[in-house]
């Protein structure tokens, strides 16, 4: 049977990354590209991870690590040792990416830096994601995620007014700079194709996460002012009817912009839930339907807080009640008859029993044999029409392709590995 195109079914990836990194692999990974995790012996940090597939903690077991290592194989080696240095050698040789976040200059100080490895593969592509950088006086310093988004500036925007700033759930800070090595290491293998030649991408997680602050820099350049946390109203904080509201069933999240304000007071008032909004408050309606006046308030923060004290409580208080009698999907299904920009806040179990996911074929069922189980992934976050993403297996247990790797591959003998796995390299 003919093998199906995928996107990278032609290249080889030596992943030796933590956390910072594992997206980025299996990025590649579910491309096609041949990722091969090098672990340490005993399994890798990341495989202790919670939470564990029926609740029992065991490395092979982990369902975190289970969806962040899709499609790749796994060897043991131990870089601490010389033998374990020079077979890395041999499979450098034998690869077109590798992908690192040890500390800067750990690689170099045991002769595996990129400068050493690109005189032994010279089309090498090494994608070095660590927390500020290979250069700059921040270079060494260590930072998990949450460090990252607070010095890249994003858990600044995060929570609400009155609050600290906040931490974005789920590891965003790794995600964003798997993300962003990714894309280098794509660009880096397409000038490849024009050159011949490999090159370094070196990944800050403190500069993936800085660009992701929408128009925050901009407005610090340009106007001088600190954007602040607006809580669930998001990018526009002087609307004081746009973000996430209660319902009856969970929290829909409001994002109309000016002139569709009448509508929605049309439909409260079908309902019976308009009140006196239309007799009594008209002119408030109409400050909220204006563009002019939101961009007003915009700009001034007393006349902001003047509006929300003195003029905005009744229209507040009706919406809330309208929305609070009416389930999630009353209000979406509503609000798309009349077009209006209303959605549901989606928990998991929605996203699973959703119908637009579930008509595109999003989440996949993996096969776990060994567990006798099969496992709903998340599925692919784009679609390409020639060479589709796909999960073809399940992440791989603690070394489970070293016979096929280093005897098929790299051509050691089953006395070999045994010598190496009593030395500890293996």
């Amino acid at each position: 049977m003919e093998k199906e195109a995928t996107a990278l079914g032609d290249i080889r990836v030596l992943d030796c990354a933590d956390e910072k990194g594992l997206y980025c692999t299996k990025l590649l990974a579910d491309l096609g590209a041949d990722v091969i995790k090098i672990e340490r012996p005993g399994g890798d940090p990341a495989r202790f991870i919670g939470p564990f597939y029926h609740d029992e903690p065991d490395p092979q077991k982990s369902l975190h690590w289970f969806q962040f290592n899709t499609n790749k194989r796994s060897i043991t080696l131990n870089l601490e040792t010389a033998d374990g240095r020079e077979i890395l050698k041999k499979l450098v040789e034998k690869s077109d990416v590798m992908v690192e976040t040890f500390s800067p200059g750990y690689l170099d100080d045991m002769g595996l830096g990129y400068s050493d490895l690109r005189l032994m593969n010279p089309g090498l592509i090494m994608a070095s994601i660590t927390p500020f950088g290979q250069t700059g006086p921040h270079r060494d310093f260590e930072a998990s995620d949450i460090v990252a988004q607070a010095m890249g500036g994003i858990m600044y925007l995060a929570g609400f007014p009155d609050d600290p700033p906040n931490l974005l759930y789920g590891s965003q800070a790794y995600h964003m700079a798997s993300v962003q090595a990714a894309c280098g290491i794509q660009t880096a293998l397409y000038v490849r194709e024009l050159t011949g030649e490999g090159q370094h991408v070196d990944v800050s997680m403190q500069e993936a996460v800085s660009i992701a602050q929408e128009s925050a820099m901009q407005t610090y350049d340009l106007r001088g002012e600190i954007r602040q946390r607006t809580g669930h109203s998001g990018l526009v904080p002087a609307h004081p009817a746009m973000g996430t509201f209660e319902c009856k069933d969970g929290y829909v999240n409001i994002f109309m912009f000016t002139g569709q304000w009448l509508d929605l007071l049309d439909w409260m008032e079908s309902e019976g839930m308009a009140g006196d909004l239309k007799q009594k408050h008209q002119g408030v309606i109409e400050k909220v339907n204006d563009l002019f006046f939101i961009f007003g308030l915009v700009m001034d923060r007393e006349a902001y807080t003047r509006f929300l004290k003195e003029e905005y409580p009744p229209v507040d208080k009706h919406l809330r009640e309208f929305l609070k009698i009416h389930t999630k999907q009353e209000l979406y299904d509503g609000a798309q008859q009349r077009r209006l920009q209303l959605s549901m806040v989606s928990t998991v179990e929605d996203l699973l029993e959703n119908p637009q996911l579930e008509a595109l074929g999003y989440f996949v069922d993996v096969e776990h044999d060994e567990l006798g189980a099969s496992i709903k992934y998340p599925g692919a976050p784009y679609n390409l029409s020639e060479t589709p993403w796909r999960i073809m297996r399940r992440a791989p247990l603690i070394g489970e392709h070293n016979e096929e790797i280093y005897e098929m591959e790299l051509g050691f003998s089953r006395e070999d590995l045994i010598l190496l796995k009593q030395s500890g390299v293996i």
